[in-house]
């Protein structure tokens, strides 16, 4: 990420053509269209994406894309004016700014720009042109003939590779600008094994934010395969899950997207400003057991929920969120936090060009305590351990949550005994919290492959905790 007002690079000749639009004509309109704001700015985008789909032994998808447009936001008071094109010129920008005319201009001064960076925390280089396609495809067709033959009962295979390349400008009135280039790749692998007329399914996925070597290391794809048969293994002799109240003991790493949802989205700022979340007001107040640290942080190296900077150009960084149980405050874009009074978290997140940013998470966990996760596993006398998710949905206004486990197993005296399917766990967020028992010192992120889902925009996102003891949660099951 580079300050704009250096000679722009050739990735950043994307969103510049000449007699289409150039950086100072960039700063010339969005001065004019935003003068009477308190905020806002002109984001420019340039996108391809590819993704490769493998099914039933021969490639069934291959698509690949390019877009580019811009999105022209002005901010007065608590109205936001939006208006985007998928055409990048003086023109285009113009008949957008005619949008934010009907806005109220500001009654106060505008607000500072963002804190500048030249933070890089991931690669500038273009995935999906390093690898050839057929390198991609042979990718693909490796992974499906080592997943059949890794056991006879696997009836079918699925494999997906993704990759994605974003080259963004954000031009604000003040003169401020700022760039990033953004890679993402992502390998999924799906089995389905069939015994006696029984099928059962087995998912794994890893990704980030970096070249496609990361994910076609043979390392790295040929434990997909493992990962996804053992949990499919581990089905075909499940049993139906038990229904009632009960100790919950939930894994490390991608089981803290029961903490994305349960909490997570309670902790953004647009929702507490509101006071819809059942966290509102609660700054100081304890909202989780002792011990309990839930942090956003989308500083970290190369993670999928992680960016150098947000979409509205404020670096990101560590935000606690709860600290030993405490509530400290929450994630904030910057019309939030201006209006709460507080400043930006670097938390200011937009699915792409075309839609207005938000207060939205990165990379959410809980921090590891002190206890060894076999003795917390000794405490669970009569309950289930919760080993992988799949999906789930929050009420934000009451904190109520549902999950689906796609790998769990029934636990009586400290054993682990057989798994069992069906199960959904279901609670309020800030009730689970309280009823943490015991935090595992094996905090652990999740493997790369989450989306997050909030008012109709997508964004890569991630999750991480360490083993958790729950105790009291709802599950719901089919059996006894």
């Amino acid at each position: 990420m580079t300050d704009s007002s250096s000679q722009y690079t050739d990735a950043r000749g994307l969103l510049y053509r000449d007699g289409m639009l150039d950086p100072d004509g960039a700063k010339r309109l969005t001065a004019a269209a935003l003068k009477n704001c308190d905020d806002g700015e002109l984001y420019l985008q340039y996108r391809a994406t590819e993704s490769f789909g493998f099914d039933d032994g021969r490639l069934k998808t291959a698509d690949y894309s390019t877009d580019k447009g811009f999105g022209l936001r002005g901010v007065s008071g608590e109205m936001t004016g939006f208006a985007h094109a998928n055409e990048i010129s003086e023109a285009a920008i113009n008949r957008a700014a005619q949008t934010l005319s009907l806005l109220d201009p500001a009654n106060q001064s505008p607000a500072p720009p963002p804190t500048r960076t030249n933070r890089h925390l991931y690669t500038e280089a273009n995935p999906l042109e390093l690898v050839p396609f057929a390198e991609k495809v042979a990718l693909c067709a490796k992974i499906d003939a080592v997943a059949r033959a890794a056991d006879p009962r696997v009836s079918q295979v699925s494999v997906n590779l993704a990759g994605s390349w974003s080259v963004i400008d954000i031009v604000r009135a003040d003169g401020f600008t700022a760039s990033d280039i953004r890679p993402l790749v992502r390998l999924n692998v799906s089995v389905i094994m069939e015994e006696n007329g029984r099928r059962e399914t087995g998912v794994f996925g890893v990704g980030g934010r970096y070249l496609y070597d990361g994910v076609m290391e043979e390392s790295v794809w040929r434990r997909a395969i493992d990962e996804a048969i053992k949990q499919a293994q581990t089905n075909l002799r499940s049993v139906d899950a038990p229904a009632g109240e009960m100790q919950v003991l939930l894994g490390s790493g991608w089981c803290g997207v029961l903490l994305h949802e349960a909490v997570g989205h309670g902790l953004e700022g647009d929702f507490n400003r509101k006071g819809t979340s059942a966290f509102s007001g609660r700054i100081g107040e304890q909202v989780a057991a002792r011990g309990v640290t839930v942090v956003d942080d989308g500083s970290i190296f190369e993670r999928r929920g992680s960016l150098s900077i947000d979409d509205e150009g404020t670096p990101t960084q560590e935000t606690v969120l709860i600290e030993d149980g405490i509530l400290k405050g929450y994630m904030q874009d910057r019309l939030n936090a201006r209006l709460m009074g507080v400043a930006p978290t670097g938390n200011g997140r937009r699915e792409d060009y075309a839609h207005a940013p938000m207060p939205r998470m990165t990379n959410t966990f809980m921090r590891g305590g002190e206890d060894d996760p076999t003795e917390l596993l000794s405490r669970v006398k009569d309950g289930i351990y919760a080993k992988s998710f799949g999906g789930g949905q929050v009420d934000i206004v009451s904190g109520k949550f549902v999950f689906s486990c796609t790998e769990a197993y029934r636990v009586k005296n400290g054993k682990i005994l057989d798994p069992i399917k069906g199960a959904t766990l279901i609670g309020d967020g800030p009730e689970a919290m309280s009823r943490i028992s015991g935090i595992g010192n094996d905090m652990a992120l999740d493997e790369g492959i989450g989306m997050c889902g909030k008012a109709g925009q997508s964004v890569p996102a991630g999750v991480g905790q360490p083993t958790l003891l729950i105790d009291r949660l709802t599950v719901g099951g089919t059996g006894g």
